[in-house]
């Protein structure tokens, strides 16, 4: 009887130990949910630096902003890089999701950019402008306006401003609310765009050809700094511990500054 429950139980460990291997969050293993561009391939130069720490980094690029979160929150996904607190912040109040930054990376600057009009003294009056349609970036898209001088907020809105909050508008501007993603694509039906980095980098548009473009030393640069992100209780977990170590390292901050041409800004 001793020697068959030695068994089974010697059965017990060997299974534990192999189920065990691989999770999303073991200290040897670290998967990681992001975004195509620029968030997957800062990742993958992360990547390096863990391997040479006997760490396995496993990436899952998303094409959306949903998914990444609800697989942290369930466990699939151990951390996530795609996106900037105040969008985090509105995830888990409609969610009830329980997600906490961990570190701030980088800054992506919203630009504006040309459509139909080449620049902003040619922008007549009544002129179509796409803007993301998303709370969180819907307000940066109309303070981008704002310092422009091409409209007026109603004073005090902060970073919940929407459409409904513009107090001036002295050119009829009409502004076309669309999902980020799409304005790239639209920029031939409007006078102008106002992009997230991220989906201008996928179209290959420049900061460089911008109309304008947020000040990285902006309330919204320290706003909507993009973030790792893990389920409440995660944030000293090894694994997460030595990513974040790794994204904020001379090598990532190196290849962000020279592959991205200002469309991402490291923040640390």
């Amino acid at each position: 009887m001793k020697k068959v429950t030695a068994i089974l139980l010697a059965i017990l460990t060997i299974t534990l130990l192999v189920t065990g291997c691989g999770k999303a969050g073991d200290s040897k293993t670290l998967k990681v949910g992001a975004s195509v561009t620029p968030h997957a391939e800062i990742l993958k130069v992360a990547k390096e630096i863990l391997a040479e720490e006997g760490i396995t980094l496993e990436i899952v690029e998303y094409n959306d902003y949903i998914i990444p979160n609800t697989a942290t929150e369930s466990g699939e996904l151990l951390a996530n890089y795609f996106q900037h607190q105040p969008y985090l912040t509105d995830f888990n109040a409609e969610n009830k999701t329980h997600l906490v930054s961990v570190a701030a990376i980088h800054y992506e600057p919203f630009g504006i950019y040309p459509g139909k009009t080449k620049s902003l003294e040619e922008l007549p009056d009544g002129a179509t402008i796409a803007i993301p349609n998303d709370g969180t970036n819907e307000a940066r898209a109309l303070y981008l306006l704002e310092a422009q001088g091409l409209i007026e907020l109603k004073e005090g809105v902060g970073f919940t401003a929407t459409v409904l909050d513009i107090a001036s508008n002295p050119k009829n501007l009409v502004i076309k609310e669309l999902e980020a993603a799409q304005i790239p694509r639209a920029l031939e039906d409007v006078d102008l765009g106002i992009i997230n980095g991220n989906y201008a980098i996928q179209a290959g548009l420049k900061v460089a050809n911008t109309l304008a473009v947020e000040d990285k030393n902006s309330e919204a640069a320290q706003t909507y700094a993009n973030i790792v992100v893990v389920k409440e209780g995660n944030e000293n977990n090894t694994a997460v511990q030595a990513l974040v170590k790794a994204l904020k390292s001379d090598k990532v901050k190196n290849f962000i500054l020279e592959t991205y041409e200002g469309a991402v800004i490291p923040i640390f």
